[in-house]
């Protein structure tokens, strides 16, 4: 029994998945953020090319 609690103090794992995973989770955050403003961005731009073609 003490082995098993000895092993599993010492194996960090579980703390690098959280951590891949708070990092994944910031880039896909980062890449909304991108997305979204560009996606406004584009759209007052094709507004703007659609009212000078009328």
């Amino acid at each position: 029994m003490k082995n098993l609690f000895v092993r599993f103090v010492k194996d960090n794992s579980g703390a690098t998945a959280i951590e891949y995973g708070l990092i994944a989770a910031g880039i896909s955050v980062a890449i909304i953020a991108v997305v979204n403003g560009l996606g406004t961005s584009l759209n007052a731009k094709f507004s703007l090319i659609s009212t000078q073609l009328k």
